[in-house]
């Protein structure tokens, strides 16, 4: 496989993963569900805070917008700023979708669900991108960059994660 579309991979996926990334750093106080459950369980747990969902899509809408003018990947204006954005907060309601279910099917917050705890955030980028740029996400995500993305994404999660748990930025290292 050619490095270089494995790289571009990376590059378009980046301000998603940059958001999913920096929402660890930002240690919020406010919990999206405000404490609300929903039967035995809370409705997505005090890990999902409004100032890591608007930080940390902030992150990635800044990453894409210094990269666009690099390479103009993310399209024409204003296109660009729709990709951008789809691809920041769409990883963001990816993960708080995740939460949600692994919080129905009774998982505490931190608990492993392989899989869905690494490509959450890339199954709500790219649902966005497909409800909103179509066609520059058909255009731009052929079946090998998926194919790359959906393989590289789970082992740049598992290294990203670990990092931030010996930082002490993260309480478990997945």
């Amino acid at each position: 496989m050619d490095p270089m579309i494995i790289l571009y991979a990376i590059w378009l996926m980046l301000p998603a993963y940059i958001t999913n990334l920096s929402a660890g750093f930002f240690k919020g106080k406010t919990p999206i569900d405000r404490g609300i459950y929903w039967g035995k369980n809370r409705l997505l747990g005090d890990g999902k805070t409004y100032e890591g969902f608007l930080k940390g899509t902030a992150c990635g809408v800044l990453c894409g917008i210094i990269q666009q003018p690099m390479s103009h990947s993310f399209g024409p204006f204003p296109l660009c700023l729709v990709t951008i954005l789809c691809l920041s907060a769409g990883a963001m309601l990816g993960d708080l979708l995740a939460s949600l279910v692994k919080r129905r099917v009774g998982l505490k917050r931190g608990a492993p669900f392989p899989v869905v705890d690494q490509l959450d955030f890339v199954a709500g980028a790219w649902l966005l991108l497909f409800l909103f740029a179509r066609d520059w996400f058909i255009d731009a995500f052929t079946p090998e960059i998926i194919i790359i993305v959906v393989i590289i994404t789970p082992i740049l999660h598992l290294l990203t994660n670990y990092t931030g748990f010996k930082l002490g930025r993260k309480d478990v290292p997945w």
